[in-house]
């Protein structure tokens, strides 16, 4: 069972929040503000927010530029993953893995389940890791971003969790690059 080991130091991640829209702007962007908040309220930083278009080049243009900025350990965007025509996140993510973490789509629909049942199958929440960030994709509703967020990154992206998180391997995501970061 997952606890949170008190006697371990809490090292803040520094996330960038990203939303894919066509109509959203930081005035409206209920499911940007949620993860800001809670990124917040968990010790973290937030080290960038933007909001892009649903097209492909909008979002690999700026996971690149948060991939290449030292000051972002993590990415986490919401909205696109549906099944609709405009829905492209999953695939402008997939462009950028050089890894996917295929467990983090697969335990989201899980959760998801017990809160829409079926309706979950139509999510393509996903995750991976590229250049020595992670990168995640959260569908764009705001009940889907508190789902993604506290039933999964609150405490994958907590130094504290054992037995094992995402942080303690961020030193090592680079290592096929012949050192590490």
């Amino acid at each position: 069972m997952s606890r949170i080991d008190e006697s371990r130091v809490f090292l803040p991640v520094r996330i960038a929040v990203l939303t894919v829209s066509d109509s959203r702007s930081l005035a409206d962007d209920r499911s940007g503000d949620i993860l800001v908040e809670r990124i917040a309220e968990a010790g973290h930083v937030l080290a960038d927010r933007a909001i892009v278009r649903d097209e492909i080049s909008a979002i690999t243009d700026r996971l690149r530029g948060w991939i290449d900025d030292p000051q972002i350990d993590t990415v986490i965007a919401t909205g696109g993953t549906g099944l609709t025509g405009r829905d492209i996140t999953p695939e402008a993510f997939e462009a950028i893995y050089e890894k996917r973490i295929d467990g983090f789509g697969e335990l989201f629909r899980m959760l998801s389940y017990d809160k829409i049942a079926t309706s979950t199958m139509q999510s393509r929440a996903t995750g991976g890791v590229a250049g020595g960030t992670y990168l995640f994709a959260l569908p764009g509703s705001p009940g889907a971003c508190k789902d993604g967020w506290d039933g999964i990154l609150k405490w994958q992206l907590d130094s504290r969790l054992r037995p094992c998180n995402l942080v303690e391997l961020m030193p090592r995501l680079q290592e096929h690059l012949g050192g590490t970061a």
